[in-house]
């Protein structure tokens, strides 16, 4: 089995970060030209910025525009490789990291910033039919899944079928976002594309156990976007849970069936069924990977966990954790890379204490919610603005953001045709299902 060392300088400290998402970006910006040599694997090629990807799965904007080469970030950081390829798993004995069937990577110093994958809360049948939303793969294939019902619905024979129906399971900032999204693409279709779809009869439905849509938001903040998606034709079912997922449909706990023509899954995510499973229960909390107040694991010298994929303690003391969202990986990877280099020069790591600069969501076009630390609330077209703004200042890349920018405006101008393109090969479009009632 082959073995290597990655990096320029074979003396210095070897330091391997799994996982280019929003952590193991900062952690490895954060190494970038330091006395270390770092290996940064994924098994993608690219960074994804994730809180955009309902727009990519609703047609608003093209994949490229989220994504951004991993090479080209650290093009100019001499002690950084890039390793494309998917971890197998990790010799804890021999401080290996396995990419692949057999290739060793030596490490001295692990950062796991694995992410997340979709957590189904085993309700059955939501692994099998229920569409997740936390990679570039899931929007692509959401999309054609949403384009291809709009044009089975168009050239069905019956006019009383041409109506959608599109459950959505999750009402925080990622359901509210992508169902007022997925509205506005009716919408859209409609108007612009001339595709035949009944809008009146036809529903976007939020589910969630909770009796209030966008919980970390306050109470006024959650009113105000129920409100806005009702006045924009999305309807909720708060306070009740699914039941079970099947290939046309939700069957929820108070005994309903709803039927649907996508079941899109925006109710949570785990660190459970990533690499971080190589770790043993007792390194686990909350379904996430258990971390010391420096975001090292304990039991375990040199390896260190961010992201997602950590379940990163608060300051407030006690077993609260802090939220899964951009800041926190963000943070943590700028922070992870300071204890790292604290920790080769042998000196005191220190405490990670999470900053919350506030939270957003965006119910569509001139709507969005930001809580920030201290102050109210900004609703409606200021609060939308700050939305638009913060995005284009994290999104990677200076092209991505140009472009991003312009689709924005012109769409916020005309609504002109957008990238509604299915992308598919054959066997997926097959996969749609039988087209019965079609009359050519």
């Amino acid at each position: 089995m082959k073995r290597s060392r990655e990096g320029t300088n074979p003396e210095l400290p070897h330091v391997v970060i799994v996982g280019g998402g929003f952590g193991g970006l900062k952690t490895a910006q954060g190494l970038a030209n330091k006395e270390v040599r770092v290996t940064l694997i994924d098994q993608h090629n690219f960074h994804t910025f994730l809180p955009l990807l309902y727009q990519v799965a609703t047609a608003g904007l093209e994949p490229a525009d989220v994504a951004y080469p991993i090479r080209t970030i650290f093009r100019n950081a001499a002690n950084i490789v890039f390793r494309h390829g998917r971890v197998t798993a990790i010799d804890w004995v021999k401080r290996d990291v396995i990419v692949g069937a057999s290739t060793r990577i030596a490490f001295d110093q692990l950062v796991l910033a694995t992410g997340a994958s979709a957590e189904f809360f085993d309700i059955t049948g939501a692994a099998q039919y229920a569409l997740p939303l936390y990679s570039l793969a899931d929007a692509r294939q959401l999309r054609n899944r949403l384009l291809l019902a709009l044009e089975k619905r168009d050239a069905a024979a019956s006019s009383d079928r041409r109506t959608m129906s599109f459950v959505v399971v999750g009402g925080g900032p990622t359901g509210v976002e992508t169902a007022g999204a997925i509205m506005e693409l009716l919408e859209i279709c409609v108007r612009r594309d001339r595709l035949r779809i009944d809008l009146d009869a036809s529903q976007v439905l939020i589910v969630d156990l909770m009796d209030r849509l966008l919980t970390p938001f306050p109470a006024s903040a959650s009113a105000y976007a129920a409100k806005v998606l009702a006045k924009r034709g999305v309807s909720t079912k708060l306070g009740v849970s699914v039941v079970s997922v099947s290939a046309t449909g939700v069957t929820l706990s108070d005994g309903s069936t709803i039927d649907a023509d996508a079941v899109i899954w925006a109710a949570g995510v785990s660190g459970t069924g990533t690499v971080a499973d190589e770790l043993p229960p007792q390194a686990r909390a909350a379904r996430r990977i258990k971390v010391n107040h420096d975001l090292s694991v304990p039991g375990f010298p040199g390896v260190w966990a961010v992201g997602d994929a950590a379940a990163v303690l608060t300051v407030s003391g006690g077993e609260q954790f802090c939220p899964q969202l951009a800041p926190v990986a963000i943070q943590s990877g700028t922070h992870c890379a300071k204890q790292i280099l604290a920790t080769v020069n042998e000196q005191e790591t220190k405490v990670f204490k999470y900053r919350n600069k506030g939270i957003m969501a965006t119910i569509g076009r001139h709507a969005a919610i930001a809580q920030l630390p201290r102050g109210p609330v900004v609703k409606g077209t200021a609060g939308w603005l700050a939305w638009l703004g913060l995005h284009l200042a994290y999104l990677v890349g200076f092209r991505n953001r140009i472009r991003v920018l312009m689709n924005w405006t012109w769409r916020y101008l005309d609504w002109p045709s957008g990238p509604r393109l299915i992308v598919a090969d054959a066997e997926t479009v097959e996969d749609h299902g039988p087209y019965e009632d079609i009359v050519i």
